[in-house]
């Protein structure tokens, strides 16, 4: 009798488990995996007028390997990655460690730290804009009143890219520091105490408790922030848009796809470039998976 209660009372955990789960997977089938396979399956289709299409085979990834519109924004985003993220990392980090002391005015600080988060891309694209406006914008003003004459930020080549890179740092900085917060905030002050016996300076202290004990929370801040940078589109879209002079040298490839798909209507080669964006993005997390066992230390 007991062991039929036992199983009764083990079947319904496991029904309201599964009960539990169920809308997040039947959101992931419906918005993750079906679209992947769709894409998977476009990749291979030749379109043509008015939406039609017929089987194509390898043409899409071919015509891939000799498009230098490709090649550029492959080029462009790997730029922007590998600037953006780790200097967002780097700022993120001095930020929370300075908020998680007892300064007055911290919690006023935090929020205006968060602020950029909460805003939508759409008004942080649009007024970043208009601060980097060439001939009526704040920050050229300023400078002419120091006898500077201001850079185009966004219309010249060699310039655009990075101006885009600053206003992703900004606006990457508070989420990243709010993750970076409540990782040193779970770190045993035992651990600080015992240093400081020791006479450990607080450069020691950081670099000896703070970073292997934060290095969890660190990985987990890199490998999202890498994702989102190889996913930007919103900051190209607004600050620089499809029309101006400077897009071949600002472009992602994320950008790239919505040109093909939604401009040329060539939704076949659009989901090869997704599916090769798709493949890099994994490829890069698979090995900072394999690389988090050198530097991550879990208590």
């Amino acid at each position: 009798m007991a062991s039929k209660v036992f199983r009764r009372k083990r079947i319904q955990d496991w029904m309201w488990g599964y009960l539990m789960v169920l809308p997040i997977v039947v959101g992931t089938t419906i918005f993750s995996i079906i679209p992947l396979i769709q894409s998977f399956y476009l990749s291979f289709t030749k379109w043509g007028a008015f939406g039609s299409y017929s089987w194509g085979g390898l043409r899409n990834f071919e015509r891939m390997l000799a498009d230098p519109n490709l090649a550029l924004a492959l080029r462009n985003t790997f730029v922007y990655t590998v600037l953006s993220v780790p200097l967002s990392i780097a700022i993120s980090i001095l930020v929370a460690v300075l908020l998680n002391t007892r300064i007055r005015g911290v919690a006023f600080y935090r929020t205006l730290y968060f602020l950029p988060v909460v805003t939508m891309p759409a008004a942080v694209g649009i007024v970043w804009r208009w601060l980097f406006n060439a001939d009526f914008g704040i920050i050229n003003h300023v400078l002419r009143l120091v006898g500077i004459e201001g850079p185009r930020w966004l219309t010249d080549p060699s310039l655009a890219l990075y101006s885009l890179i600053l206003v992703s740092v900004w606006s990457s900085i508070g989420h990243n520091m709010v993750i970076l917060l409540s990782g040193l905030q779970g770190i045993p002050s035992v651990y600080y105490e015992a240093a400081e016996i020791d006479g450990a300076s607080n450069y020691v202290q950081f670099f000896r408790i703070t970073l292997p004990l934060l290095s969890p929370t660190l990985f987990f801040v890199t490998v999202t922030s890498l994702i989102s940078a190889f996913q930007v589109f919103e900051l190209i879209f607004l600050m620089i848009g499809p029309d101006s002079l400077v897009i071949r040298q600002t472009q992602s490839v994320v950008f790239l796809f919505y040109r093909e798909a939604f401009i040329n209507m060539d939704k076949g080669y659009a989901s090869a470039i997704s599916l090769l964006l798709f493949i890099i993005i994994m490829a890069v997390t698979v090995v900072q998976f394999r690389l988090q066992k050198r530097w991550v230390h879990y208590e």
